[in-house]
């Protein structure tokens, strides 16, 4: 007598494997994940780039800015949007031309602690000093006609606005320049000038353009 042989059971259908349809689950997520990333970079919105370099104090006018199509994400709120720039605005640190302008480099005129000043530099300028560098401001106070004390830093931290250079033979490349400087240091820079101090303009240290 021959011995039955056990019944086999039959192999499952690979679609009713509970691992198939988690496989199935976890590549569908994968790619809306991608889908989602690549949609969300190729969003963009329109924010203000400067035209110009705009220094401490100055106002930023719809002239000074234009408006760009960027993918900043997050970062959106960050920086200055159309419907924010509004009348009084002053910038409140050097912004570069061409660069996106933040929303913290501008702020109403009327807390600004800075204004602008025109100081004649009695020695020569670099070529490099120009509109958006940092610069110090040196006084050599007066101590009787063609005789100076040691200078020493009035400004350490002045903005430039703009150089008038003077390239007479008379002038002997001495430069006027206009300056933005800290509102607490105005009484002393009036003071230097009409001491008749010898002021210098020198670039801040450390300062690379």
């Amino acid at each position: 007598m021959t011995a039955l042989e056990p019944a086999r059971p039959r192999p499952r259908a690979f679609w009713g494997d509970a691992r198939f349809f988690l496989g199935i689950l976890l590549v569908a997520a994968s790619v809306a994940g991608v889908w989602l990333v690549v949609s969300a970079s190729r969003q963009t919105v329109p924010v203000f780039a400067a035209t110009r370099t705009i220094v401490p104090g100055e106002a930023v006018a719809a002239d000074d800015v234009r408006l760009v199509d960027v993918a900043l994400g997050r970062l959106e709120d960050s920086y200055l949007t159309a419907d924010a720039l509004e009348e009084g605005l002053v910038a409140t640190r050097t912004v570069t031309e061409g660069e996106l302008v933040p929303q913290s480099a501008v702020g109403a005129a009327s807390a600004a602690a800075t204004t602008t000043v025109v100081l004649r530099s009695a020695v020569e300028v670099p070529a490099s000093v120009k509109a958006g560098t940092v610069v110090e401001v040196w006084e050599a106070p007066l101590i009787e006609r063609g005789s100076y004390d040691a200078p020493r830093i009035l400004v350490p931290d002045a903005t430039v606005v703009s150089v008038t250079r003077d390239e007479s033979v008379i002038g002997g490349g001495a430069a006027s320049l206009e300056l933005v400087i800290p509102r607490a240091d105005v009484a002393a820079v009036l003071a230097a000038t009409s001491d008749e101090s010898a002021l210098s303009i020198v670039p801040a240290a450390g300062f690379a353009r």
